[in-house]
């Protein structure tokens, strides 16, 4: 996912290393972002003030591979970041699509120093910016006839393409939404119905007017299906000219290449939100049911009270009453082992024996 930032913060921190480093220093570093951006940065300690930094990056979209591999337009506006501390060189290297030399000796050692090194680092943004601004600024021209609408795919990030159709008076621009999870797609589909019934509103009538459909626009027709197979439909934006004039044309641009990126972090943060709601309501009923318990315990206790021995009988366990018991009956049996009275068996046999009964009626059997 494309990040917010302009500058690319991993090149900044290396430009930043050499410049406040206080020695000059040999360095020869590559460096990959989003799978597709390659930088390769060279410096030497015999040579400081020439800090090479070449860039290898796809285009925005086919049609703008010329011979000498950026437009003229783009070129540019890389020239404008910093003037008198970037110089373009032609050709490139090999296998990258720009070179640029950075003088550090014309850079100021102050805080506008640490600016001018992160408006480099954003070169790559700016080489993507150009090419959508190169289109946008052509949108009130009538070249494109009626019906003649050709859609042009373009792709910020290797796997979140987007296109353009250009028509006259305005330029749509349609995006493809893809999600991994369900429960993103739900949020995410929340979030376009209410993105449109705001921008319907009257508090942001001047907003481009924005769409959202389960289904391929019909300007899309005839395009390859893994571009149109999505799980979380199609959100168009119409940009008109009211949105590219003067300052709002960067602004509009990098809200297109960002759009994406702004969608999954809506989703991220809501999708958080819900966890730590659904983590707190789920400790709250915890403490209540764990403070339910307390109380029907001690209610319980108090219909239990009663006097003091019966308290203390209610104390004893089953197991502590049955070993008591026990020990009084092998207490007893040995108290009886120890009584001995002598003569006692003479005495018994002569005067206990009890002398035999005859029945004085008897029954005889009846037949």
């Amino acid at each position: 996912m494309a990040c917010f930032q302009r500058e690319s913060p991993a090149l900044k921190e290396i430009l930043l290393r050499l410049y406040r480093a206080e020695k000059p220093m040999e360095l020869d570093h590559h460096l990959y972002e989003f799978g597709s951006v390659e930088y390769h940065v060279q410096a030497s300690a015999s040579i400081p003030d020439n800090t090479y930094l070449s860039i290898a990056t796809p285009l925005l979209y086919q049609d703008f591979i010329l011979s000498s591999g950026l437009p003229r337009y783009t070129l540019e506006m890389v020239k404008g970041i910093s003037p008198d501390v970037i110089e373009i060189i032609e050709p490139p290297k090999e296998g990258y699509k720009l070179t640029l030399r950075l003088k550090y000796s014309r850079i100021p050692r102050n805080k506008g120093g640490v600016k001018m090194i992160a408006s480099i680092s954003s070169v790559q943004g700016v080489i993507l910016s150009s090419q959508l601004k190169d289109m946008l600024m052509n949108v009130n021209s009538l070249e494109v006839s009626q019906g003649m609408y050709r859609p042009v795919k373009l792709i910020y990030h290797p796997r979140e393409p987007f296109f353009v159709i250009k028509q006259p008076e305005k330029i749509t621009a349609v995006f493809p939404m893809r999600f991994k999870e369900d429960t993103d797609v739900i949020i995410a589909t929340a979030f376009f119905q209410e993105l449109m019934d705001i921008g319907s509103s009257k508090a942001f009538v001047k907003a481009p007017h924005c769409i959202w459909s389960p289904i391929p626009p019909a300007e899309l027709r005839g395009e390859p299906i893994e571009d149109l197979s999505t799980n979380g439909g199609f959100v168009s934006f119409d940009i008109t000219g009211r949105h590219v004039e003067g300052k709002r044309l960067d602004k509009t641009v990098w809200n297109l290449l960002n759009f994406y990126a702004f969608v999954k972090y809506h989703v991220k943060s809501t999708r958080g939100f819900i966890q730590r709601r659904m983590r707190t309501r789920l400790e709250s009923l915890v403490e209540v049911l764990y403070n339910a318990g307390i109380k029907d315990e001690h209610h319980i206790k108090k219909k239990n009270r009663g006097p003091k021995g019966v308290r203390k009988l209610l104390n004893f366990s089953k197991s502590k009453l049955l070993k008591k018991r026990y020990n009084f009956i092998n207490k007893i049996k040995r108290i009886r082992s120890r009584i001995k009275i002598h003569w006692f068996s003479r005495f018994r046999k002569r005067w206990l024996n009890f002398s035999r009964f005859s029945s004085l009626t008897r029954y005889e059997k009846l037949n």
